[in-house]
């Protein structure tokens, strides 16, 4: 399911491989490792709406859905009147973001590079 979630806010995540994913899954597992566990279960059951509430729109969960129909129901939740929704959505966006792009090769790709040291690292 979240794997759903990913590639439809990521495009470009069709093209992970196994090991790709078996690294992107780790780095949101270890982001979430410490956080109280009122806010997993907050998580647990986001996801959870995530896959169901497609099924009174589109007739079909999440996971069934064509690419559009999945970037229609998250702008949605993503324009949602509701501020629950909205930080829901935005929460489970910056999962899949961290994961996608906290991977090595995608830094590479995208030229990150990080250091310690922050903005005193960048010589002007």
């Amino acid at each position: 399911m979240f794997r759903a979630v990913v590639r439809t806010v990521v495009p470009e995540a069709d093209a992970l491989d196994s090991a790709a994913w078996d690294e992107l899954e780790g780095l949101v597992s270890e982001s979430l490792r410490d956080r109280p566990p009122v806010l997993l279960r907050g998580l647990r059951l986001f996801l959870r709406l995530v896959q169901w509430a497609p099924l009174f729109r589109f007739g079909r969960p999440f996971t069934h859905l064509d690419r559009d129909r999945r970037t229609r129901f998250l702008a949605g939740l993503q324009n949602s009147r509701s501020d629950l929704i909205r930080v829901g959505f935005w929460g489970l966006r910056t999962l899949a973001l961290l994961g996608y792009y906290g991977r090595e090769q995608a830094a590479r790709v995208i030229g990150y590079h990080a250091n310690p040291r922050g903005w005193e690292a960048v010589e002007r």
